[in-house]
């Protein structure tokens, strides 16, 4: 036999060898499987490698597959285990054309070339029926589900028993799943509800009233969530008018208080003792069989709106002037003022349709220029009577920006200030409880957008575009502002999404627009402009407001560095979501710097004399003092064993180093 024919024989007999390095098909011992050749492999003795990509970088083989260059991907397998259903994601198994772990072995010479097996002939534009490739696919499919389920089940079991690389994940927005993640593996596990364990069929309804940031009702929601149990929560600040229904029923106005059906059980001590007793189970098969009775307190009806609206007593006059005045564009002082007209057409507008004297139209433009209703046009008075130029509110250049503004601007009576800062700190409450995790480290954005809090707060802030913000008390003004900030970021992350780029970050933060008492507000205005008493914001070099801007009066009368860290705009690194109460914002404020600061806003190398700290005190460093300062006020929010290792660098006087901690921008979904 020449040589020509040798390599051919060569090519055509392929040899099985074992190899317990790489032929192993877990990549582990010698005693799991080990991938063999098939006979059926060509191509200079070549044969599949099936590898499993993890986590960690590393890859494992697995037992060859028997079609040639095809990628399977087993994406999941649902068992049960231990009474819980387990869902299995499985990585993706990919098969390569050529193997370099498993060479064939040359034939001798002496052999005589096998005869090839026999095999139909297929035409290209022939194809085979479904019906005769679908069995074989399919048993091949579930063959290998099955078999790679079973080895993820024994995985999960010894590394549970070996106190392996096992981490259990507790969902705090869906608190019916836990995840259990490992290496290349993610297993979804969800328990099963009280009324599934005891097999009950819960056709009546678990009813309990709340109110926004009440530990006790914050207490029963949670025993519910954890028990799986279906529930109607009725805030009475969300829905202000089922307040008396709950005094009717249970003849006082303290929440919570909890309902089975129709029947009254009590609050958060009652259901301590039932829990403690084990009559919950038997109070759950009371609720088997018949429907909810129609006596037991009803859903909330969502989407109604049940507050009364009440029309300012000066509108008729304003929609007379509207369309009676001289409205129209003038160059005044070298610039093209539009849609504006004088205060002395105004003046002789009122009084011919009050049919009062000059003097009492003058107070009367006053009073409604204090409502807001227009502005001079370069703000420079609220209303005077001369050679002096006005513009209605909706038709300021701001105007259409603003996104709690409709088709016209809201001229109902103006609420008081205080009671529409109460009202949004009590809705924002009850989005902080129902969307945002325990932590408040994430938000369900999509599940606010869809909520019936989210809906009222938006009427609300339509009711702050001619508020009076003057009447408000330094804390309440402050607690507002604070409010108001997180509140706009949820709308602004809803409305244009999370900020992803430059550009993207100059909408989020200067052009995403609230009209609040008269003037446009953003995120930028609220922190740098308001809160930080008219301070240049990071990277420029301009201050927001302009000299004379009315908005400086609602600044705070000092500076308060810890606004830094009550404020969340949406942004892994920026602290957790929270609102604030008038009351107790300065304690809430201290609080949620400490809370920030020990959630690893600060971090040490001893050897190396570093301290790492936030990117929020670079951006801001005129707020805290010098270095030296800012490690000193840092310490007073630091748990014990930051505040000893810091004290430590400190005490010797040697230098310092200070560095600054990236700056995560990805949405804290």
């Amino acid at each position: 036999m020449d040589s020509s024919e040798q390599e051919k024989v060569d090519g055509d007999i392929g040899v099985e060898k074992k190899n317990d390095k790489t032929a192993n098909g877990y990549g582990g011992d010698g005693g799991e499987p080990k991938g063999t050749a098939s006979s059926a492999d060509q191509d200079s003795g070549d044969f599949y490698d099936v590898e499993i990509e993890k986590s960690n970088g590393e890859k494992e083989e697995k037992p060859p597959q028997e079609s040639k260059d095809e990628s399977t991907s087993i994406s999941s397998k649902t068992e049960e285990f231990n009474d819980k259903e387990i869902t299995i994601n499985s990585p993706k198994i990919y098969c390569n054309a050529r193997n370099h772990y498993l060479p064939a072995i040359k034939s001798q010479a002496h052999l005589p070339k096998p005869d090839p097996p026999a095999t139909p002939r297929v035409e290209r534009s022939q194809s085979l029926s479904i019906a005769e490739t679908m069995p074989s696919i399919g048993k091949y499919i579930s063959d290998r589900s099955s078999s790679f389920s079973a080895a993820i089940v024994r995985r999960l079991s010894s590394w549970k028993e070996d106190n392996g690389d096992l981490v259990v994940k507790n969902d705090s927005l869906n608190l019916e799943v836990t995840e259990f993640h490992i290496p290349g593996v993610k297993v979804i596990v969800k328990l099963k509800s009280e009324a599934e364990r005891l097999g009950l069929d819960l056709k009546g309804r678990i009813s309990f009233f709340t109110r926004s940031n009440c530990r006790d009702c914050t207490a029963v929601r949670h025993f519910f969530r954890e028990k799986g149990l279906i529930y109607v929560e009725i805030n009475i600040d969300v829905f202000p008018k089922r307040e008396k229904e709950l005094i009717e029923r249970t003849g006082s106005s303290q929440v919570p208080q909890i309902f089975f059906n129709e029947k009254w059980y009590g609050g958060l001590t009652a259901l301590n003792e039932l829990r403690n007793s084990g009559e919950m189970e038997v109070k759950l098969r009371e609720m088997v069989g018949e429907r909810c009775p129609e006596g037991a307190p009803p859903i909330p009806v969502y989407g109604v709106d049940d507050e009364e609206e009440e029309d300012d007593a000066l509108l008729e006059t304003v929609r007379s002037l509207r369309k009676t005045l001289p409205i129209q564009d003038r160059l005044i002082k070298m610039k093209m003022v539009k849609n504006c007209f004088s205060g002395v057409d105004l003046v002789e507008g009122i009084m011919d349709h009050l049919d009062r004297g000059r003097k009492k139209s003058v107070i009367t433009a006053k009073l409604m220029a204090q409502k807001h209703f227009f502005h001079h046009v370069f703000g420079e008075n609220e209303f005077e009577e001369g050679n002096h130029f006005y513009r209605f509110l909706e038709h300021e250049p701001f105007i259409m920006g603003c996104f709690n503004y409709r088709s016209s601007t809201n001229d109902s009576e103006p609420k008081p200030a205080s009671f529409l800062a109460d009202r949004l700190s009590k809705l924002m409450f009850a989005i902080l409880e129902a969307y945002a995790s325990d932590d408040r480290l994430h938000v369900n954005y999509s599940g606010i957008d869809r909520s019936e809090e989210f809906r009222r707060y938006l009427n609300v802030a339509r009711d702050l575009q001619r508020v009076n913000m003057k009447l408000l008390s330094p804390n309440e003004r402050l607690a507002l502002f604070l409010n108001l900030h997180n509140a706009m970021a949820i709308h602004a992350v809803i409305s244009i999404g999370h900020p992803e780029g430059v550009l993207d970050k100059r909408a989020f933060f200067n052009e995403f627009l609230y009209l609040v008492g008269g003037y446009p507000y953003s995120l930028n205005i609220i922190l740098n402009g308001t809160l930080r008493r008219n301070r240049t914001s990071p990277y420029s070099f301009f201050r927001p407001f302009s000299k004379g801007d009315r908005r400086l009066e609602l600044a705070p009368p000092k500076l308060n560095p810890l606004i830094h860290f009550g404020l969340c705009n949406g942004t892994r690194s920026s602290p957790a979501l929270r609102f604030f109460t008038a009351d107790g914002v300065e304690s809430e404020l201290r609080c949620a710097a400490k809370e920030y600061f020990q959630r690893g806003a600060i971090q040490f190398n001893m050897e190396k004399r570093t301290v790492y700290l936030t990117r929020i005190i670079k951006w801001y460093n005129e707020d805290f003092g010098t270095e030296k300062d800012i490690l000193k006020w840092v310490m007073k929010y630091l748990d014990s064993t930051q505040s000893g290792l810091l004290a430590h660098l400190l005490a010797d006087d040697g230098h310092i180093n200070i560095m600054y901690q990236d700056y995560d921008w990805s949405g804290n979904l």
